[in-house]
């Protein structure tokens, strides 16, 4: 019976540690790690800000539609509803019930349109103000959570560069509706 050689020994120790606890590293076709391939980073990465997003949301209504909505309105100022549900790309009867939880919720009112009275305009209460601060708070944090590996300068790189990516994909493919996808990918986790 032959012993492994300590210098072996030693090489196995730094290659599983390197690995993590469950020893493999992933590989695709080529023989490189997965973590290599820019489909799975992006997954992962969107999947983790997604279920961290969707957690800092949960308690506004319609969640990240609801988010939209009033970011919307307050970035925006007032708009019609069937304006509104047009920019957003939500369906105008989604839109309803998101507009009827969200002034329950005293987030935003609905008032009678000065230019058209068939119409109404959403407009974000005081208190509607106030919660989209603290949201955009928790979604800071989420952001942080997800980006903490990097610090600031490389988090202003990598937003710089990814949003230079995402706006060429977009001028390719665009995007019609964000939470679609953002409800997508915490449906599939």
């Amino acid at each position: 019976m032959t012993s492994t050689p300590p210098d072996v020994k030693g090489r196995i120790a730094r290659e599983v540690a390197r690995r993590g606890a469950g020893g493999v590293e992933p590989q695709v076709a080529s023989g490189a790690p997965v973590e290599s391939d820019l489909g799975w980073a992006l997954g992962v990465v969107f999947r983790r800000y997604a279920k961290a997003a969707a957690a800092a949301l949960e308690d506004v209504p319609g969640g990240p539609r609801g988010y939209q909505v009033l970011a919307t309105t307050v970035a925006e100022g007032p708009r019609r509803q069937l304006d509104l549900a047009a920019q957003l790309a939500v369906d105008r009867t989604v839109m309803t019930y998101l507009l009827d939880d969200l002034e329950k919720a005293d987030l935003v009112q609905r008032q009678a349109d000065p230019a058209d009275r068939r119409a109404r305009l959403i407009v974000p209460t005081d208190q509607g103000k106030e919660v989209l601060c603290e949201m955009e708070r928790r979604l800071s944090t989420a952001e942080d959570e997800v980006l903490g590996s990097l610090d600031q300068a490389e988090r202003s790189s990598f937003r710089l560069l990814l949003q230079r990516v995402a706006m060429k994909a977009n001028a390719i493919d665009p995007v019609h509706n964000a939470c679609d996808l953002a409800d997508d990918a915490v449906d599939d986790c």
